[in-house]
């Protein structure tokens, strides 16, 4: 059967085909709602889940070139790239190509071009390039001069820092975490600070300055900023990730283009290079004896295991949250140079996430469980079939639209919810008798008779608590789920929701310690003053 692919300003007639679906952000209007494809949330998850294997492959090819090296999409990066949701879109075509007279609707210039060269689909006029083009090379430009200009004024304002440590010293380090204070207590490590007199914190560079002096008061922390050369920061204007021109040919030429394109309209390889350059001059200059960090395989993270295994510095991640199956930049399939760019070790919060980083080929020997700092141990009498459904909002603003939504269509009398924003990106709510706003997260909360999730950790945390667990799969793009090997949540769409309350899941039984492990100071004293 033929597949029809044309963007939204140039539709056939609705005779022509038998189902539509809507690729990622294009609008829809017009459309009869009922020849949609059906369960396509579902479909497009199964399609990402299909071309893992290819992103990775595809991912370590491109990471040969050195401006790889600063950008996210050959990393396999499912939260920093959307390059594994255009195969998957591709993958999901293909197969819909084989069923019946499908048309795609399809805005986005390079994925129309790459579909367009699946057997057996009927393109129609392309959608325009040259604008899209445009868009983003001057959106990129602008945000390389706030980058250049933002890390040359935090380089001046904490230049004094540099004489905060000595050499030799065993170091974290981290995120500028809000709830991370100036006594030393980390969101990351907990009072590992405390534990380990010597122990010194050193901060990413997407620390803000202000946020930085603050945190820097204890005498024990600094920001990588500071030895970040301020001329240096001019060259970051013109950073970006330029893929050869074998790379941009091959079955996945249009999607590699795509993908510089958009990292190129933004200043995230900037802000890598950045990072790996105040990184280099720090180890240079500190030469500290290990360094521990929330690790998650990202490119300046493997620059430094590079540059630290170069200078004989030891290296400890730390498996600090989540992996779950989708988020592939876990994985070392990626690393242009293997095992050479991961930490010497890997000190994971839990026994579900190190069985999972062995089985992605990281050698037992590099693993370890180290215990979860950042999610304490809860009981799991959470559970009530008489409460209010908890729904926490995902970061992702579109995801978090389509939860609400999910919300408005799953309401009746006597069903009550419960609201939370991600409080580092808030979200409006509209309240009503049965709507109600929370602040407080799962392991705060009593009595629940569902949780309803989209990303992070609170479908993790509600198995832990026993309460039935839903977990929306949205339509339009993929909500990496991070649950380890074994669990499964049930999945539904936004149309689904409210049926899958009206005969809800059992309540799981998780064992907490399958999944996680309580801290082992001892572990972590051994990571640094065995270095001593």
């Amino acid at each position: 059967m033929p597949l029809l692919l044309h963007h939204s300003r140039d539709l056939p007639a609705p005779g022509a085909y038998d189902t539509w679906f809507a690729i990622t952000a294009t609008p829809a209007d017009g459309l009869d709602p009922k020849k949609r494809l059906p369960d396509l949330g579902r479909r497009l998850e199964q399609a990402f889940d299909a071309i893992a294997e290819d992103w990775w492959r595809l991912g370590k090819a491109l990471g040969a070139n050195p401006s790889a090296h600063w950008a996210h999409a050959p990393t396999a990066a499912a939260y920093n790239s959307d390059l594994g949701l255009m195969m998957a879109w591709s993958h999901l075509a293909a197969d819909v190509a084989g069923e019946s007279r499908a048309l795609a609707v399809c805005d986005d210039p390079w994925l129309f071009r790459h579909l367009s060269d699946l057997p057996g689909c009927h393109a129609g006029r392309p959608a325009g390039m040259f604008g899209a083009m445009l868009r983003l090379w001057a959106r990129g430009h602008l945000a390389r001069l706030r980058v250049a200009a933002r890390v040359a004024m935090a380089a001046w304002r904490t230049r004094h820092q540099r004489q905060a440590f000595g050499r030799g010293d065993p170091m974290i380090q981290v995120y500028g975490h809000p709830a991370s204070t100036a006594d030393g207590f980390d969101a990351y490590f907990g009072n590992l600070m405390a534990v380990v007199p010597s122990l010194r914190r050193l901060l990413h560079t997407d620390t803000p300055p202000a946020r930085a002096v603050s945190l820097a008061k204890d005498g024990r922390t600094a920001s990588l900023h500071a030895w970040g050369n301020v001329w240096f920061a001019l060259r970051l204007v013109f950073t970006r990730w330029r893929p050869s021109a074998s790379e941009i040919q091959g079955p996945w030429g249009w999607l590699v283009r795509r993908a510089a394109a958009h990292e190129g309209g933004g200043g995230a390889a900037a802000m890598n290079r950045w990072q790996m350059h105040c990184q280099d001059r720090w180890l240079a200059a500190a030469r500290p004896t290990v360094v521990a960090w929330p690790w998650e395989n990202h490119p300046w993270e493997r620059a430094f295991c590079r540059t630290a295994r170069r200078l004989g510095v030891a290296t400890v991640g730390y498996q600090h949250a989540v992996v779950g199956p989708h988020q592939l930049n876990a994985a070392p399939a990626t690393n242009s140079d293997g095992l050479d760019s991961l930490p010497d070790r890997i000190l994971c919060s839990g026994p579900a996430y190190r069985d999972q980083l062995r089985r992605w080929g990281i050698p037992d020997d590099q693993l370890s469980v180290g215990g979860a700092f950042r999610i304490q141990r809860f009981d799991g009498e959470r559970y009530d079939p008489k409460g209010p459904v908890y729904v926490p909002l995902s970061a992702i603003g579109p995801i978090a639209d389509q939860m609400l939504d999910a919300v408005g269509k799953a309401r009746r009398p006597g069903r009550r919810f419960l609201i939370k924003d991600h409080p580092l990106y808030p979200h409006p709510i509209i309240e009503s008798e049965d709507i109600r706003r929370t602040d407080r997260t799962l392991p705060e909360q009593q009595g629940l008779s569902a949780v309803f999730f989209a990303t992070g950790t609170p479908g993790l945390e509600a198995m832990l608590a026993g309460v039935p667990t839903i977990r929306l799969l949205p339509e339009d793009r993929i909500a990496p789920d991070v649950l380890p090997d074994g669990l499964s949540a049930r999945s539904v769409t936004v149309d689904g929701f409210g049926a899958a309350l009206d005969h809800p899941p059992p309540p799981p039984s998780v064992p907490w310690d399958s999944v996680y492990a309580d801290v082992d100071m001892d572990v972590w004293r051994t990571v640094f003053e065995s270095t001593e």
